[in-house]
Formats: structure tokens, C-alpha cells, sequence
């Protein structure tokens, strides 16, 4: 299995332009393509998976996703699905993406009173919003459908039942923590962004504090307080959070035994290893894996008797 590493020392800022009149903007592609990248973008992005699983990260948030998974990010957000694979998979097609602008939900509001009750939704997706209820989902694909075949009136009539569907379920997880967004200032957020691409490059290794301030170019005492202000988790709970979540790819898409796996993450002892998994996941690395092989079947047995039952597959995370 293969998954592309994030090179960049900072999210890329990606510029949508309109297309025509149309304040609802559609797309959808494949994996890999050159679209999947850490980044953000003013516009709020509503992004549906429709092929393959592998990791998702929402801020300072590191999950898994499947089909059916379904995320809102909010302006600014850094975000990017990671899709693992065998070296010569290709997907058509992966994502399906609705993109729209707070500048155009804010004048909609002015004008149109109803657009009040999607405040909070929009509020919420500050921190990247998981749309969990299974019935939610499936009603998503159908609305991500009719956007994609429609335009004009007809695809901004799809859209805002789509908003209405998000805004009344109670089913649903804020992903990135607050700590992350009130970073402070462009250059905050950058050197986060660069603290945290550093650490996903060299995870595997002996890697300490020392090390990424300097890379960063700060003091380690000050770059020890400037991190656990902008991710809400000291260096090396992060560290440590971050060689699990490998761990578990690797349980879930591998036969590598388990101390292999141990040191292959980083870690240097298998007892420190399987203290920190079960304090992180709450079962041993062997559950974890006996799970997600258990999550995977039934997942593939929903998915043939039913192709719309995709956004009803189990997660692990």
C-alpha cells in the first residue's frame, strides 16, 4: 500500500474563480490528482468521498475516511483526503465538491431572512464538520447528484436542501480544535503549518522538539509554548498521536506484525508502543486490528446488497 506524503512546508492557497454567474460551484475528480494537496481557500467546500478510503486532515485534525464520508470546511481551513492504494490504482472518479462563499450567504441573508437558520451550520464549519447519520448521508449522494446534472436556479434549489439537511441534523462531529484556529495572525497559521508538515515527514524517526524549533527557526522554549498554543496538544502528545494514527493504517491495511509496525511509526519499545495505542484508541493494537478487518466485511456486505448503503460504513478512527 502506498499513501502520498504532504510536501508542503504550508498549505497552498488555492484560488476558485466563478464560473459565469453561478454562485454554486460543482466539481468532482479523481485520486491521484493534482487537486489533492494540503490546502485552503476562502470558499466553503462541501466534499463527499465516492471511491476508496485513507486519511483525512481538517486543521489539526488526523482521521480515517470510506465512501460516504462527508465533511464541511469553513474559509481558511487547511484540508486533504489522502486516499491509500496499491501503487497502480487509479480512481475516476473520488470527490464529489460543492463550493460557495460566506460573501454570498451573508448577502442572501440580508435579503432573504430564512438564510438566518443556517448561521450556526456555517459558525460550526469553522472546525470542519463530519456528517455521521446514515439516512443524512444517503440523502447527501442523492442532492450531490442533482447538483452535479443541473444549473442555474434548478442546481441553487438542490443546493439549499442540501444546507437545510445539514443544518437540522443533530448527526455530526467537529473535527479541528479551537486552539488551531485562534492561531492568531497569516504567519501563525503558517509556521503551524510548516511545525506540522515537518512532523509528518520525519514522524518515523528520532525526532524531538529541538529538531522542528530549529527547522522553524525558534527557540525551543518558545517554540514548545507557540505549539501547544496553536494545536491545543503538547510536541509530544502530538507525536505520539500522530505514530498511532500510522499504526492503525497499517493494522487495517497490512499483515506487518505488530512490533514491526511499532518501530517502523517511530516508536523505540513495544511496551511504550501498546501503552500510548491504548491510551489513544482505548483497546490493544491486536483489537484495533480484529475490528477494522470486522468493520472492512461488513462495510463490502452492505456496499453489494445495497450500492446506496456506502455512506453507512463503519469508521474507525
Amino acid at each position: 500500500m502506498m499513501s502520498h506524503v504532504i510536501r508542503q512546508s504550508d498549505p497552498a492557497c488555492e484560488l476558485i474563480g466563478p464560473k459565469g454567474n453561478s454562485s454554486i460551484r460543482y466539481r468532482q475528480h479523481g485520486f491521484p490528482d493534482e487537486l489533492v494537496r494540503w490546502h485552503y481557500h476562502k470558499e466553503y467546500e462541501l466534499h463527499l468521498i465516492t471511491h476508496s478510503s485513507g486519511k483525512v486532515f481538517v486543521g489539526d485534525y488526523i482521521g480515517n475516511f470510506y465512501p460516504g464520508n462527508l465533511i464541511l470546511t469553513g474559509p481558511n481551513l487547511p484540508h486533504n483526503w489522502i486516499s491509500h492504494t496499491d501503487e497502480q490504482k487509479v480512481y475516476p472518479e473520488r470527490d464529489r465538491v460543492v463550493l460557495f462563499t460566506d460573501e454570498v450567504m451573508q448577502s442572501a441573508r440580508q435579503v432573504l431572512s430564512e438564510f438566518g437558520q443556517l448561521e450556526d451550520l456555517l459558525q460550526r464549519a469553522r472546525f470542519g464538520i463530519q456528517f455521521t447519520g446514515k439516512e443524512t448521508i444517503i440523502r447527501a449522494q442523492e442532492l450531490m447528484q442533482k447538483i452535479a446534472a443541473s444549473e442555474g436556479l434548478e442546481r441553487l434549489g438542490h443546493f439549499l436542501l442540501f444546507m437545510d439537511l445539514l443544518a437540522k441534523t443533530d448527526a455530526y462531529r467537529l473535527l479541528s480544535s479551537d486552539n488551531y484556529l485562534a492561531s492568531g495572525s497569516e504567519r501563525n497559521l503558517q509556521r503551524v503549518n510548516q511545525a506540522v508538515n515537518y512532523i509528518c515527514e520525519h514522524y518515523q524517526e528520532n525526532l524531538s522538539l529541538e529538531e522542528v524549533a530549529a527547522a522553524l527557526d525558534m527557540q525551543p522554549t518558545y517554540f514548545s509554548r507557540f505549539f501547544r498554543q496553536a494545536t491545543g496538544r503538547r510536541f509530544v502528545e502530538f507525536v505520539n498521536s500522530l505514530r498511532i494514527n500510522r499504526a492503525c493504517d497499517r493494522l487495517a491495511h497490512s499483515d506487518m506484525a505488530i512490533t514491526d509496525i511499532c518501530f517502523e511509526v517511530g516508536f523505540t519499545n513495544i511496551s511504550n508502543f501498546n501503552r500510548r495505542f491504548m491510551s489513544l484508541k482505548g483497546m490493544t493494537p491486536s483489537d484495533y486490528r480484529k475490528l477494522s478487518l470486522e468493520a472492512r466485511l461488513i462495510e463490502q456486505s452492505m456496499a453489494a446488497e445495497s450500492p446506496a448503503a456506502n455512506g453507512a460504513g463503519l469508521r474507525i478512527v
